[in-house]
């Protein structure tokens, strides 16, 4: 039986576990959802994972319901090409970075693009009442960048010089600046953050490094590569 991720194209939570499943050189199976049908609020997929969120991943009759719980396990289950490293130490920093980024980095892009790039949301005229939140988005969003170029000064990869759950976990982030970009080229100027990639050329570096591993092309969202 082969493994099967749940997921919606583009959810960073299952692209996390996509991208660790593709360090490990594993084969999976991926049953994409549609979120604007609702299907992962289905009467079928809440017998699979009753909070109705994604990921889910199932192997051999074994339901893991939370990307960073899929991640710990594939370690265990396939020990192979670590996720979380060979040593005490190891582990240590690759959890914290990782956990770090799955709550601060992940918090900055949510708060800046679910409304920019998802709810459709125009940026409000300097001066606006709003405009000092949305210029506090981009000022967090853009220290939470600084903070993986600094990780960045010593090694290839944010944890080390082997991709690790760290990467796989900033990885969908750091794309969704990249798309943004792409999309909202005059809200991203206006926010400063046009020029990010710039702005941190070692993240630039370690995007395209990422990007260019094995099959993670493979990982990225349907949506986007149809677009």
């Amino acid at each position: 039986m082969s493994i099967t991720v749940y997921s919606v194209s583009g959810a960073p939570r299952a692209w996390r576990v996509l991208l660790g499943l593709t360090f490990k050189g594993l084969t999976y199976e991926v049953n994409l959802l549609q979120a604007s049908k609702k299907e992962h609020k289905s009467t079928a997929y809440l017998k699979i994972n009753p909070r109705g969120t994604i990921p889910s991943l199932t192997y051999k009759g074994i339901v893991i319901r939370d990307s960073m719980a899929i991640l710990a396990w594939l370690d265990r289950e396939f020990p192979e090409q670590p996720l979380f490293g060979e040593t005490p130490m190891d582990a240590a920093n690759i959890w914290q970075v990782t956990l770090e980024a799955a709550d601060y980095l992940r918090k900055a892009v949510n708060d800046l693009f679910a409304p920019l790039l998802v709810q459709g949301e125009s940026l409000p005229a300097r001066g606006h009442q709003d405009w000092e939140k949305w210029q506090t988005l981009a000022k967090q969003l853009s220290a939470e960048c600084s903070h993986l170029e600094t990780l960045l000064t010593k090694h290839t990869f944010l944890a080390g010089d082997l991709p690790s759950a760290a990467d796989a976990v900033c990885f969908p982030e750091i794309c969704l600046i990249e798309r943004a970009i792409k999309t909202k080229s005059n809200e991203m100027a206006a926010l400063g953050l046009f020029s990010i990639f710039s702005d941190y050329p070692k993240l630039a570096k370690w995007k395209d490094t990422v990007s260019k591993l094995p099959n993670v092309d493979k990982t990225m969202p349907p949506h986007w590569i149809q677009c």
